[in-house]
This record gives C-alpha cells, sequence and structure tokens, in this order.
C-alpha cells in the first residue's frame, strides 16, 4: 500500500513540474555559433514577457559581475539595456535592446560575459508564442565575429550559462522559484 502511495505521489510531482527547457547549439563554425533554447509555460505571453524583463528574479547572480542579481535589470524602452549596477557609480551594460513588443517578443544586441571583451557581434531574440494554455517561449543566440580557438569552447559554455538562466526562467514562470 505504502509503495502505491508513493507511486501516485512521484506522478503527481512530475506533473506538476515546468515543461523542460530544451537547449540546443544549432550551428557552431570557426566564426560564430548559434543558440536555441525553448520551453512551454503556463499562463498568457504578456505574464511570460512580464517574467523574463524581470531578470533580477531569476538570473543566476554567480554569473554576474556584482555577485547579486538585484543589481541587475532589463529596462524595455528605446534605448534601454540589459544593464547591471556595480558599486561607486559602476555599472555594465551588457546588451542594448533593440526591439521590444511586449508580450510578443524582444530583441537585444551585444556580447554577454567575456563575449562583450572578444569583439564580437551577438544578437538575442525571445519570442513568446500562444500555445493552448501555455506560452511557448524561445530564446536565440547567435553570435559572429572572430575567436582565436574558433569558438570551440566558446559556444559550450555560453549553452551552459545561458541555458542554467533560461531553465531557471522557465522554473519561475511555473512554480514561482527560480
Amino acid at each position: 500500500m505504502f509503495s502505491v502511495v508513493r507511486s501516485i505521489v512521484a506522478i503527481f510531482v512530475v506533473m506538476l513540474l515546468p515543461a523542460a527547457a530544451h537547449a540546443k547549439v544549432v550551428s557552431q563554425s570557426a566564426t560564430g555559433f548559434s543558440l536555441t533554447f525553448q520551453a512551454d509555460v503556463p499562463g498568457d505571453t504578456q505574464n511570460a514577457f512580464q517574467k523574463f524583463v524581470s531578470i533580477e528574479s531569476w538570473w543566476d547572480a554567480s554569473h554576474s559581475h556584482s555577485g547579486d542579481s538585484k543589481n541587475l535589470s532589463l529596462d524595455v524602452k528605446n534605448g534601454g539595456c540589459w544593464c547591471e549596477t556595480l558599486p561607486n557609480g559602476g555599472f555594465v551594460r551588457h546588451m542594448e535592446i533593440v526591439n521590444a513588443a511586449p508580450g510578443k517578443s524582444l530583441m537585444l544586441s551585444g556580447g554577454l560575459g567575456p563575449l562583450a571583451f572578444m569583439g564580437v557581434s551577438g544578437a538575442m531574440v525571445i519570442t513568446f508564442e500562444k500555445k493552448d494554455h501555455m506560452t511557448r517561449v524561445t530564446m536565440k543566440y547567435s553570435v559572429g565575429g572572430y575567436d582565436a580557438a574558433e569558438f570551440k569552447d566558446m559556444a559550450k559554455a555560453v549553452d551552459g550559462v545561458l541555458g542554467a538562466g533560461f531553465k531557471r526562467y522557465s522554473n519561475l514562470v511555473s512554480t514561482g522559484q527560480p
């Protein structure tokens, strides 16, 4: 009897888990790489968009310059940015927001992390598409330029950081916790 109850509980726990966030290195070459992440999250597209732009609530602090995700912001306006405040008036402009259609899409330009110091160009596009009672969120990040190591290690590293971040985002939307 105990094992039957345990099995039923396990089934309910699995049902309550957020849809798995799928990540994939779509392409990689000596001149760049492209990554795609996708998850189906509960709720409407507007809620999924708002949760995404509340980056301070889901981004992993260990992947920030300040060590505190509360210093991060996505300022969704013309000329806005994915920025981070640092002590003594310092800041980091991680990416620039180049297009925003709340509830539909968000486009950013720039190199994240060590890419910012490499002279490469990056474009991130996040789309929010209604699918039944869920929202399909797709994040694509494409990077091009020169890397002496031909992006062999960089694509995997960026995939790891963005994949973990995207999973935290989908967990937040699905469960309320990153």
